[in-house]
């Protein structure tokens, strides 16, 4: 649509021009049920009403609201009709002569949506009902209501809805029915994209957060948590209060600003594009994080992370809105480092920075490397580059950043400088320098220098020990490298701690010295260990303090290769383990070593949480760096591996559970998959294993894959569990078969189609993307290359990010595929940027595969 990708130029003109008083939003979501009313093939939609009070700056001047609908019925402005077909082109209402304080009226049929964007309607196929929800960053509300879109134009919401007889209505501020219509309380000053509604027949539990403060005042918090009634059975929602409570009492410790937004409901939706969405009083979630079967403790970890990552965003974020999308990391990073921070204080998940620097790292280093890599702080020049900005440099790398600067700056001058942060700004738009002023204030460091260095340069540099012993065997210096990409050439600043470690006569691989230091420069001196006895290994960047790639010196690398399992230290072994994957990323470590030392170690590993991800290394391993000559013996070998640990698993443990799940992933021979279908039937037992329908559906993935489920018996599971989970599983299921026919169909329902929601379109490109089907799927590379300008044209831009990432060839690893990739760049140098950026990123990941299968093809048979 003409004007549907708003720019930041544009968004700075309308702040300047317009300030906004109030939104009334009035919806009749009766439609929702029953058959649509429309034409064949039309959208089916919902009457959307709005009154929009605001004032101008230049009375006489012209502007623009958004709303993308199928259809508006009328439009007035300040009491004059106009003419909708003449100021309406499908995205943008026309506005002129604009007096200083002005009134639109918008009566419009709005269309709900299949794509988790905007009015989300989901018919669950298990009991036929309907539920609906909104969904809106960055800038989707306008599917929904006329607004004006844009992060720096908050205003007071108060909302109604005319729903379904049996049905309750959710909104920001507090509800209540009456006359047969959901009114609710004016909200605080927000922005549009923070906005909500959830509606339908959900299952709803309550329960209440109280706090008396130092001066006696009282704070009372209503707290509701929902989801489909289906999952009602499924829903440890006293699990959900008990973290949400918890984290309530840690930012009120910590922020002395009260929780501004009057209730706090969480609504677990289903079909979320999102991990989650942090609407004041109304937090939706993905449905996913109510466990229908036996999960380990880092899913009940990730969950925790997620409700405190939301909750920190009532502050930052909310409450204190960045003006523009360039400034995202004022949210984001923040709200990512406080999930982590408070998890790890405030619940029983105490190992949280394990998960924070295995995980959550890996996915900043990830995209600190690629061609698309940006300063935390980034330019976003309209909504589709910050669609893409939601990213591992925005979330990950900036929580990683800011964990740094709690070193550099001190815990208590990083928390107060938050709270004079929030009552300066409070329901207001900041920007970088906003924040940087009050740092200042309280730590006393030049915080300018600190954000050139960290927040506005891209990169990631690696950190690596040089060590000098004398005669005696004690080290007369040790010393920290530092470098950086040639592409990135920034050298930053560092405040790292430096581990010795060396083994104990039990065997235990301890650390015995420790120092903190400021690495600045290509080199720094750590004066503090000089003398001391000479390491078996040297950790840099030892407690993860800062954001680096750690590197070894020769002897640390052989004596990981020979005793990683013997680190005592959690943290220290999950450091050394994203390094080791670092270098295998990066071509310096064959794959098949990694692989070896997963096979060697992983079963010692006794945080969950990095099991899981060395399990999804090693599969990336195997599957995307390992020489295509080595890739079945790699296979064998993990799935041999894997099924050993299972069997010698505690039974009934998460151990246990983790490795069934891995070694279904790596299974392909005929044993392996005799013995999945003998879990499946009955005939086969391992002791302790609960296969319930989560991993049967595992289980049956695998088979699929080989070929030996086939569509009857997918369709006999699906009966066995005839649920929206089971229906998405299915669809994955019947994707993943070895047919070419199958191939055709799953290509076609996803880019020659729009019927599929967005989460079957996931599910479908899930099962058709087979490492074990690369012949398969060949044929598609070429018709990749044909489609993706069009689909990107015609459908939403979720459903474009998703088919544009998940069908490209990854798995075409040849240098044909990255020639025939790279042409196309070279050839479609005018395509929608953003549609560049995500070729630009899988092709990099491609040409990383291949670096790493050269290095891997050097190395030759174990």
């Amino acid at each position: 649509m003409p004007g549907e990708n708003l720019s930041r130029d544009e968004a700075q003109e309308r702040a300047a021009l317009l300030s906004v008083e109030g939104y009334e939003v009035f919806l009749d979501l009766r439609s929702a049920v029953g058959e649509s009313d429309g034409d064949a093939g039309a959208p089916r939609t919902f009457r959307s009403v709005t009154t929009l009070r605001f004032r101008c700056a230049e009375p006489g001047a012209a502007s623009f609201a958004d709303l993308i609908a199928p259809s508006v019925t009328a439009v007035s402005l300040n009491g004059k009709d106009l003419d909708p077909s003449e100021v309406f082109d499908g995205s943008r209402i026309a506005l002129e002569d604009l007096r200083e304080e002005n009134e639109l009226v918008v009566d419009a049929q709005c269309a709900y949506s299949r794509t988790g964007e905007g009015m989300h309607r989901f018919v669950d196929p298990e009991d036929g009902e309907v539920y609906l929800y909104t969904q809106y960053e960055p800038a989707d509300s306008r599917r929904v209501f006329a607004n004006f879109e844009q992060p720096d134009l908050k205003a007071p919401f108060r909302f109604s809805a005319q729903a379904p007889e049996g049905w309750t209505v959710w909104s920001n501020g507090v509800g209540e029915l009456t006359d047969g219509v959901w009114q609710f309380a004016e909200t605080k000053p927000i922005s549009t994209y923070i906005t909500a509604v959830v509606a339908g027949p959900y299952h709803y539990v309550t329960d209440s957060y109280e706090r008396v403060f130092e001066d006696g005042t009282r704070l009372e918090i209503p707290l509701g948590a929902m989801c489909r009634k289906g999952l009602a059975k499924h829903f440890d929602a006293d699990d959900v209060f008990l973290v949400t409570k918890q984290g309530l009492d840690f930012f009120h410790d910590h922020f002395d600003y009260p929780y501004p937004f009057g209730k706090y409901d969480q609504a677990f939706v289903p079909e979320y594009n999102l991990g989650a969405m942090e609407n004041p009083g109304c937090v939706t979630f993905r449905e996913e994080f109510i466990f229908r079967g036996k999960v380990t403790q880092a899913s009940y970890e990730r969950r925790a992370n997620v409700i405190l990552h939301e909750m920190a965003h009532m502050w930052f974020g909310d409450l204190v809105t960045m003006r523009w999308w360039d400034d995202l990391w004022l949210k984001e990073s923040f709200a990512d480092f406080m999930g982590s921070f408070s998890m790890v204080e405030a619940t029983r998940f105490t190992s949280g920075w394990i998960t924070f620097a295995n995980n959550r790292k890996a996915w900043a280093y990830r995209a600190d490397q690629l061609p698309s890599t940006h300063p935390v702080t980034a330019d976003i020049r309209d909504l589709e580059d910050a669609k893409l900005n939601f990213d591992g440099i925005t979330y990950a790398k900036g929580a990683s950043v800011l964990k740094q600067l709690v070193a550099y700056a001190g815990r208590d001058a990083f928390l107060e400088g938050a709270r004079r942060y929030f009552k300066r700004h409070a329901y207001g738009n900041t920007r970088l320098g906003d924040l940087l002023s009050v740092l200042e204030e309280t730590s006393g460091r030049d915080m300018t220098a600190w954000s050139r260095a960290w927040l506005q340069t891209a990169g990631v540099n690696s950190l690596t020990p040089r060590v000098t012993l004398n005669a005696e065997g004690r080290i007369t210096e040790l010393a920290v490298v530092q470098e950086a990409a040639e592409s990135h050439p920034e050298l930053r600043p560092h405040r790292v701690a430096v581990g010795l470690y060396r083994r104990e006569a039990g065997g235990d691989l301890v650390r015995y010295a420790r120092a903190e230091v400021d690495v600045e420069g290509p080199r720094t001196t750590v004066a503090e260990l000089a003398g001391a006895e000479a390491p078996e290994l040297v950790l840099v960047n030892d407690d993860d303090l800062t954001y680096c790639k750690i590197r070894f010196d020769e002897t640390s690398l052989a004596t990981l290769r020979d005793h990683l399992g013997d680190i005592t230290d959690p943290l220290a072994r999950a450091l050394c383990w994203s390094a080791l994957w670092s270098l295998t990323r990066d071509g310096l470590m064959p794959a098949r070593d990694f692989i070896g030392l997963v096979l060697r170690f992983a079963g010692q590993e006794s945080d969950i949480g990095v099991l899981q991800m060395l399990h999804a290394w090693a599969n990336t391993a195997r599957t995307h760096y390992a020489a295509p000559g080595w890739r079945e013996e790699g296979g064998r070998a993990l799935a041999e591996g894997a099924l050993r640990e299972l069997r010698v698993a505690e039974p009934g443990s998460q151990h246990q559970l983790t490795w069934a799940r891995f070694f279904a992933s790596v299974a392909s021979s005929a044993a392996d998959l005799q013995l999945l279908q003998g879990l499946l039937d009955g005939t086969a037992k391992i002791d302790g294993l609960d296969v319930d329908q989560e991993l049967r559906w595992a289980f049956l993935g695998a088979l699929a894959v080989s070929g030996a489920a086939d569509e009857q018996a997918l369709a006999a599971e699906l009966a066995r569990d005839d649920t929206a989970s089971g229906k998405r599983h299915q669809v994955r299921c019947l994707a993943a078969r070895p047919s070419a026919a199958v191939k055709a169909q799953a290509w076609a329902a996803v880019v020659e189609s729009d019927a599929l929601s967005n989460a079957l379109v996931e599910a479908t490109i899930a099962g058709f993307q087979q490492p074990a089907q690369r012949e398969l799927t060949a044929a598609y590379a070429p018709k990749y290359f044909e489609v993706i300008e069009r689909v990107w044209a015609e459908r939403s831009i979720q459903i474009g990010m998703d088919v544009v990432r998940g069908l490209f060839p990854h798995f075409q690893d040849s240098q044909e595929a990255l020639d025939a990739a790279d042409a196309w760049l070279t050839g479609h140098e005018e395509a929608a940027p953003a549609l560049r950026r995500l070729v630009l990123e899988a092709t990099d990941d491609l040409a990383r595969s291949l670096r790493a299968q050269a290095c891997d093809g050097a190395a030759g048979p174990v």
